[in-house]
């Protein structure tokens, strides 16, 4: 793929969710306890009352969980779609329509800047000066990801299928953290960012139209059409309806979580 069509692909990818927002907000998995628990300690810093941008919101599922800890958030998204959603889920907070290699914030305004699944439709030569610019001296970038847990084997076995069905690698496009802290701190030559690394497991239970519903608002089946998505989704079902005959699935997740204080 070139690098133009390469760019093409990712834009439509990041574009696919406006049209299946609410899907994404129905069906996408939250977040624990102890992941914000995770940021604080990292920072040195509680939540409450502190000056957080929420940066590709979406919905809002992060957002509103950073309101609830006690902090003032403020979201920014770009697409249009999930800030319409965003405002159905979350009316008494404040969004913006902005992108995280542009943000629309004052120098040096903001005590934590957060990234929930989104710092990978961000591109890092910008989106990095651009932290720098807005947060505090002591503030703190979060970033992070809800990863499948692959030592639970019929997840494992699941991330094959979509591997071989698009030819991707799962793994590498959900869990390369460590790759995009590389990327951002290749993007921040005065080194003011020092990120360390935290992983939080946890699960939720859903009925199985619940997970393929949540598998399907990724956007490399929101792109791939209606019908081979729903082909897609016949066929899992039928792999999974045997290892859960109650239709009640056991999804395990992985937070992977990244922060940097700005010095």
């Amino acid at each position: 793929m070139t690098a133009s069509a390469a760019a093409s692909s990712h834009a439509s990818r990041a574009h696919s969710f406006n049209a299946a927002a609410a899907q994404y907000a129905a069906n996408r998995p939250s977040y624990p306890p102890a992941l914000f628990d995770a940021i604080e300690d990292l920072a040195s810093r509680p939540l409450a009352g502190a000056r957080v941008v929420d940066v590709g919101a979406g919905t809002g599922i992060a957002t509103a969980l950073l309101h609830a800890r006690g902090a003032d958030v403020l979201a920014v998204e770009p697409g249009e779609g999930m800030t319409a959603q965003f405002r159905r889920t979350l009316p008494g907070v404040p969004i913006v329509r902005g992108t995280g290699d542009a943000l629309p914030l004052a120098d040096a305004s903001v005590d934590f800047l957060t990234y929930a699944q989104a710092w990978h439709w961000t591109d890092p030569a910008h989106s990095v000066p651009e932290a720098l610019r807005v947060l505090r001296p002591g503030g703190a970038l979060a970033l992070w990801w809800n990863t499948d847990a692959l030592d639970v084997r019929w997840i494992a076995e699941e991330a094959e299928r979509v591997q071989r069905h698009f030819g991707i690698d799962p793994v590498v496009e959900k869990s390369g953290s460590g790759a995009r802290a590389a990327a951002a701190l290749a993007a921040d030559p005065s080194r003011r960012l020092d990120f360390d690394r935290r992983q939080v497991r946890w699960s939720r239970r859903v009925p199985l139209d619940t997970h393929l519903a949540n598998l399907g608002s990724h956007s490399a089946f929101l792109v791939l059409g209606e019908e081979a998505t729903r082909a897609f989704l016949a066929e899992e079902r039928n792999h999974l309806l045997p290892l859960f005959p109650d239709g009640i699935v056991e999804e395990t997740y992985v937070v992977d979580l990244l922060v940097a204080t700005r010095s």
